[in-house]
């Protein structure tokens, strides 16, 4: 059995200051952290990323490549998104882009999303898709936190205290299972038998 620390990679997929986004990561950070992970968080406002295939930039590549070192070196991630027009935001799907089945191949991933209007699962969809593309293992809980602009106390942490916990939960499983796939032995590859 590994006892190593868990290692994780917390990514915001919001530009804004002040972000809502961030927040609520930020919950699910310190619920992850408090469950014994080592926790690295990737802001893209402070490290802006490249566009995906789009123009060479030095400094911007250097981004990229710490992100896909983090997530390379990470156990699983924890993925915040704004929804925008029913799906996730262009800064979380790019920063997904730039990295694949290298960095991503059974890393554990819990997802949230956080929206101006009532809470729903569109964004969060959208990520399971992306993110069983490149072979990351999405647990099976979500968090979504709706009306953002009026659910966080000063402090960072939401009025609702049911959701609170539904936030804290998707860091605290994303160690659960993590270690939970750490104690199965690997299993021999059926490539080639029929």
């Amino acid at each position: 059995m590994n006892d190593d620390p868990v290692k994780l990679v917390a990514l915001c997929g919001s530009l804004r200051e002040g972000s809502h986004s961030l927040q609520a990561l930020m919950i699910a950070v310190r619920a992850a952290e408090a469950a014994g992970a080592v926790v690295e968080v990737f802001d893209p406002s402070e490290r802006p990323l490249p566009f995906c295939y789009g123009p060479a930039d030095e400094k911007l590549e250097a981004n990229r490549d710490e992100w896909k070192r983090m997530t390379a070196d990470a156990d699983g991630l924890i993925l915040c998104t704004p929804e925008y027009h029913g799906s996730c935001s262009g800064v979380l799907k790019n920063a997904l882009d730039l990295v694949g089945f290298d960095e991503m191949e059974d890393k554990v991933t819990g997802l949230l999303s956080v929206l101006g209007g009532a809470s729903n699962a569109n964004a969060l969809n959208h990520l399971r898709v992306i993110c069983r593309w490149v072979h990351a293992w999405v647990i099976p809980h979500q968090a979504s936190v709706g009306a953002a602009y009026s659910a966080f106390n000063p402090d960072g942490t939401l009025k609702d205290e049911k959701l609170h916990r539904r936030v804290e939960r998707v860091g605290r499983d994303v160690v659960k299972y993590v270690r939970l796939l750490r104690r199965e032995p690997e299993l021999p590859s059926g490539r080639g038998r029929s």
